[in-house]
């Protein structure tokens, strides 16, 4: 069974690696959010929001024009069509419900490409709460219009200016700020990272994307199992929540695609699982890009979702036993395979979700295989970057 410990480790990965000002509030979490998960109200507000609020079931579509391409049966699972435009409100639902349960009233969260911040900019304007939202300055400039949504829905955006100016700053800075704000304040992290609970929390509340997979795919092919899953992995959340329910089915590949950058050996990649060690990241045991001495290498992808130092301890895991195949995706390749599934399907992706999309290339399947890719966001956030690309 691939599940985590009770100290919070997959394997030899995970743990809470946290100062001691922040060991209340992890503990606080670690206590209750199994109990307070499994109530009957909190579940039945919860997939009440889901259904009424995100719009699940998000579709399986069958992609006939991309399948005749690629020589096999490819599915999309449209987490671009949920409400706010990716994956990322499935959790922070989640995350605000229990937050409110916990007594807290003010949420702080860290962002990358813009989407967990406007997600969670909007479950606070939701519920009533007060909302801070840390994101890298490079990251403010190139999804201005995620930016812009945050304000409009009352969060504020605070940008994170040391290093590289995007996802791993951001994510330092909000955990700065939660130790000045320990008692109050709930720190809603957006991906498979972080101290335990989080990154167990964060897969079950995604975990729903692979439980609807598993029932659509029997309704419309009959078996439940594809014969793989696909989907980028930053942190890894989407991936977390896509491949869930098939971690202890062997014969569904699961197929994780990292932001190859430049090229792996380029300096300018974010292709963890190729060029990282084991280590300490934002609280947890995972792997990541750092120097021989342990300070961490600045990461680079075309994709703010997926430029990330490191993936989550379940990831490191998955990769360590060889359950997961991590294939790196160069930037050039992502923004192709996103113009591709733009031309043959009149569906335009996000860039993050567009590096899984790639993947298809690399991997020989048959004819009659089942693939699921899934489609982790929309593409309107990344226009400007496209635009700039141009190789339309």
């Amino acid at each position: 069974m691939i599940r985590v410990d009770e100290k919070g480790f997959y394997g030899k990965f995970g743990g809470a690696y946290i100062p001691e000002m922040l060991h209340p509030n992890i503990e606080e979490l670690r206590e209750n959010y199994e109990s307070i998960m499994a109530s009957p109200d909190f579940q039945q507000e919860f997939q009440m929001l889901l259904k009424d609020y995100v719009g699940r079931p998000t579709p399986l579509y069958y992609a006939s024009r991309l399948s005749e391409r690629h020589g096999a049966k490819i599915y999309l699972k449209r987490e671009d069509l949920c409400h706010t435009g990716a994956h990322k409100v499935n959790n922070t639902i989640g995350q605000i419900l229990l937050a409110k349960r916990l007594g807290k009233k003010r949420i702080i969260a860290e962002t990358g490409a813009g989407q967990h911040g406007v997600a969670t900019a909007t479950v606070c304007a939701l519920m009533g709460m007060e909302c801070t939202v840390y994101m890298g300055e490079l990251d403010i400039h190139r999804q201005r219009p995620n930016v812009e949504r945050m304000k409009i829905l009352g969060a504020k955006v605070v940008p994170a200016t040391s290093g590289s100016k995007t996802l791993k700053d951001a994510t330092n800075e909000a955990m700065r700020a939660w130790i000045n704000n320990p008692v109050d304040t709930h720190y809603i992290i957006g991906s498979v990272v972080g101290p335990h609970p989080y990154p167990e929390m964060v897969a079950l509340f995604q975990s729903v994307i692979s439980e609807e997979i598993k029932w659509q795919l029997q309704e419309k092919e009959g078996r439940e199992n594809p014969d793989a899953v696909i989907a980028c992995v930053g942190g890894g959340s989407n991936a977390a929540g896509a491949f869930y329910h098939y971690y202890d089915v062997p014969e569904v590949r699961l197929i994780a695609a990292e932001a190859g950058g430049l090229g792996v050996h380029s300096g300018k990649s974010a292709a963890t699982t190729a060029l990282g060690t084991p280590g300490i990241l934002h609280g947890s045991k995972t792997i990541l890009m750092q120097t021989e001495d342990g300070q961490v290498i600045e990461p680079h992808s075309i994709s703010a979702g997926l430029d990330y130092p490191g993936i989550g301890p379940v990831h490191a895991h998955l990769f360590d036993i060889g359950r997961g195949e991590f294939l790196a995706v160069e930037d050039e390749d992502a923004m192709k395979a996103g113009i591709e599934l733009s031309r043959l399907e009149g569906i335009i992706p996000a860039i993050e979700s567009a590096h899984a999309l790639h993947a298809l290339n690399m991997i020989e399947f048959k004819k009659d295989d089942i693939i699921v890719v899934n489609l982790s966001g929309r593409g309107d956030k990344d226009l400007e970057t496209y635009i700039k690309w141009g190789g339309y």
